[in-house]
């Protein structure tokens, strides 16, 4: 009895003084990872404003956009600057892109994912965002890899090409909603 009591003795110490370190770094850290999410959010806002000025932010109606931003040209809303939200073969991720009011994408940057390396982190690279560039307007947003001209492209990572697609076509579909 009494060896079992020493041995929770020790167990819970050893316990209590690992949580007491990782709070100690979290505090320490937590700080400094929300600066640089900040920054990262800020780079791509820049990055896919289309060369645009940033507007007003405004209040989201979907579960999915977690950020609206207006784009202008001088004092005209040209269009808007949402973040997505989407789903892939990693889980959730995040999307900056950027919207005419008529729903065609201006740019958009994957952000924050947990995609295979080598396949769906494909997605971070500015190419893949540029497969969608101009669409969603008049044109269609691909809904599958089958409406690419060169599939090939997104090969092994057809869950995550359905996920940016979609993100991006729920963006498209937003914009087109917010027209007066």
């Amino acid at each position: 009895m009494k060896t079992i009591v020493k041995t929770g003795i020790t167990l819970f110490l050893i316990c209590a003084l690992s949580a007491g370190l990782c709070g100690v770094i979290n505090s320490i850290t937590a700080p400094k990872i929300a600066q640089n999410i900040l920054n990262e959010t800020i780079e791509a806002r820049s990055e896919v404003s289309g060369g645009y000025e940033l507007g007003n932010e405004l209040e989201s109606t979907d579960s999915n956009i977690l950020s609206v931003m207006e784009i202008k040209d001088g004092d005209e809303v040209v269009g808007y600057e949402l973040e997505l939200v989407g789903s892939g073969y990693g889980g959730s991720f995040t999307i900056m892109a950027s919207f005419l009011n008529d729903g065609s994408l201006i740019a958009a940057k994957m952000m924050g994912n947990s995609e295979t390396p080598g396949l769906g982190k494909k997605a971070e690279e500015p190419w893949y965002m540029e497969m969608f560039t101009g669409l969603g307007g008049d044109t269609p947003l691909p809904s599958s890899r089958n409406d690419l001209d060169d599939p090939s492209l997104v090969a092994g990572a057809s869950v995550t090409f359905n996920g940016v697609s979609q993100a991006l076509a729920n963006g498209s579909s937003y914009v087109k909603g917010m027209e007066v």
